[in-house]
């Protein structure tokens, strides 16, 4: 197998502020793992948060590209990576998944099926997915609500957490007001205390809010978890359910888990983090990074498992590079294409940093 990488800028369309940042741009690697004619996609995006820069993630694949030329197809290579063998121990879950991604790309094309039905689902999955509105001014978040409505979208995610709550309240409302009959999920990334959450969620409980994601600083499960107990509101966490052990910590215990494939390490761990699930009385939600199509693809092959959708990552860029799972009229949808089922916009341009391990896997 052949593995090479490439950076690209991914520009948002207009920046994101969010309760701890404001992120105007992403940088993303891509993947390219090249076997016999067929070559699979995967892609990371860098992550302040997650302490993940695009420099850590070509050196991550550097070495992981010496680790697949051990294998003699990339199907053996996808068996060694769902039993844990690879990548190498410690490697951040965004570049499992990045990997996992190119390799199930590549193994459904050489199969000519799409990933769902790799993973037992007949039909391409379809969802519903949330709309991420930044914090803002309240007219522009009315204006912008009004807009996403008018194109179909009827889940409105909204970030909140300013440092006086009445101006969240305020935009919220006028949120509400511009989009009726939109769904709204609030999400303080962590920016609320016990104290503002318990006097928070029962006024927008009367606003007809129908669940706040991660509404308490991550580090106190227990602290979610008892806040989820008597809370007017479903409680989904997010920062606080990175993984397995997260998930069996809060399994029962918080109304949902927001899953992302760069969080968890792909989708072989999100599978497991659903059946962990399963049966608990903790829904699962379906959530990204700002990323292109290619990102987010193979969660939208895992859509029809989730009570809630949050694929909008590629929606929030200028320009998306890769196109194949749709969205802009507020449903993402799997491609019924071979492997992850996108494509790129404009043919890339020859790949740059061409790995070292590059050789001709033994066969």
């Amino acid at each position: 197998m052949k593995v090479r990488h490439r950076t690209v800028r991914l520009p948002l369309a207009q920046p994101l502020r969010i309760s701890r940042a404001t992120m105007a741009a992403r940088d993303a690697v891509w993947l390219a793992v090249e076997y016999r004619g067929h070559r699979g996609y995967g892609e990371a995006v860098s992550s302040t948060y997650y302490g993940l820069d695009a420099r850590t993630i070509r050196r991550l694949l550097n070495d992981t590209a010496g680790a697949l030329a051990r294998y003699r197809t990339p199907e053996t290579a996808l068996d060694a990576l769902r039993a844990g063998e690879l990548p190498a121990p410690g490697t951040p879950p965004a570049v499992t998944a990045a990997v996992e991604s190119a390799l199930l790309d590549l193994v459904g094309k050489r199969a000519g099926r799409p990933l769902h039905q790799l993973l037992g689902a007949p039909t391409a999955p379809s969802a519903t997915t949330a709309r991420t509105l930044g914090i803002g001014a309240p007219r522009a978040g009315a204006e912008q609500a009004a807009r996403l409505a008018r194109q179909g979208f009827s889940v409105l995610k909204v970030k909140v957490g300013l440092p006086d709550p009445e101006d969240d309240l305020d935009r919220v409302l006028a949120i509400r007001d511009a989009a009726p009959h939109a769904r709204l999920l609030l999400d303080p990334n962590g920016a609320w205390t016990t104290a503002q959450a318990d006097s928070l969620l029962p006024r927008y409980a009367a606003l007809g809010v129908e669940a706040v994601e991660q509404p308490l600083a991550p580090g106190d499960p227990e602290a979610l978890a008892a806040l989820a107990a008597r809370s007017p509101l479903p409680v989904i966490a997010d920062e606080d359910a990175a993984g397995e052990e997260d998930t069996r910590r809060l399994a029962g215990r918080v109304h949902g888990i927001n899953v992302k494939l760069a969080k968890c390490g792909g989708v072989t761990a999100a599978l497991r983090i659903a059946e962990l699930l399963a049966g608990s009385g903790t829904a699962l939600m379906l959530g990204c990074l700002t990323a292109s199509s290619l990102g987010l693809a193979p969660a939208v092959h895992l859509a029809d498992r989730a009570r809630w959708a949050d694929l909008d990552g590629h929606l929030l860029l200028a320009h998306d590079p890769w196109t194949g799972i749709g969205g802009t009229d507020g449903t993402v949808r799997a491609g019924r294409l071979p492997g992850l089922g996108v494509r790129p916009v404009h043919r890339p341009r020859p790949h740059r940093a061409p790995v070292r391990h590059e050789a001709e896997a033994p066969r």
